[in-house]
């Protein structure tokens, strides 16, 4: 059964992180280039979509981009709500990307294909930084979020079918604990309580697994 059956501003709230925002330094081009070039020893979070995986199930690769903006006096995170009629995590809020295709060099080209068919987004404003590690949604896929740094000025031509709307959120927002909420609810045809991560962003309802890549991606720059 789909997930568009469930709306999950009706989840209960259980806590708020409230853990420390990531330092503004660290929130600049040249600093998230180092990083991913010299990475910390630093722990992923899990979450409770793991569970919900059958152990015998064939997962899907698939690579999403996470897209930062570079604003002249500030981050952003570019992100896109599915349309209401996909398959897959309809209307949800979503990086840009897709299943892996057999012409996919590797990672990065998955996401770099998919995000210029998603949203139009020429390759020639992506700067890759490098990546996170593998994400494994309740739905079966392995994803690879594919970091990068997007250079203005750009168009964005949206591919009507699969994306209703592209939004910027402040990565300061988005890297603050204080705005990352831990939610549970009974979903429809899976059995057992689930957990999730949600991070509210004016009327937009940013969880599930964008929610848990950006949770990684908070440990990542704090480490």
């Amino acid at each position: 059964m789909r997930d568009k059956l469930f709306d999950p501003r009706l989840a209960q709230l259980d806590e708020i992180a409230n853990e420390p925002a990531v330092d503004s330094v660290r929130l600049q081009a040249n600093w998230l280039r180092e990083r991913f070039a010299r990475p910390v020893e630093w722990q992923p979070e899990f979450t409770d979509e793991h569970r919900l995986l059958d152990t015998a199930q064939r997962l899907t690769p698939a690579s999403v981009l996470v897209p930062i903006i570079v604003h002249p006096d500030h981050m952003s995170l570019l992100l896109t709500q599915r349309t209401a009629h996909l398959h897959d995590h309809a209307g949800q809020i979503s990086f840009p990307g897709g299943r892996v295709d057999p012409e996919d060099q590797d990672a990065v080209a998955t996401a770099l294909r998919e995000t210029e068919e998603e949203i139009g987004l020429s390759r020639e404003r992506i700067e890759v930084i490098g990546s996170l590690p593998l994400y494994l949604t309740g739905t079966g896929f392995q994803v690879t979020p594919v970091v990068a740094l997007i250079h203005p000025p750009f168009d964005l031509q949206p591919d009507s079918f699969e994306v209703a709307e592209i939004f910027e959120v402040p990565l300061s927002y988005l890297m603050h604990g204080a705005n990352h909420e831990r939610r549970s609810a009974e979903f429809p045809n899976r059995p057992g309580r689930r957990s999730f991560y949600a991070m509210p962003y004016e009327e937009y309802f940013i969880w599930g697994a964008t929610a848990g890549m950006l949770r990684n991606l908070y440990h990542f720059l704090r480490a």
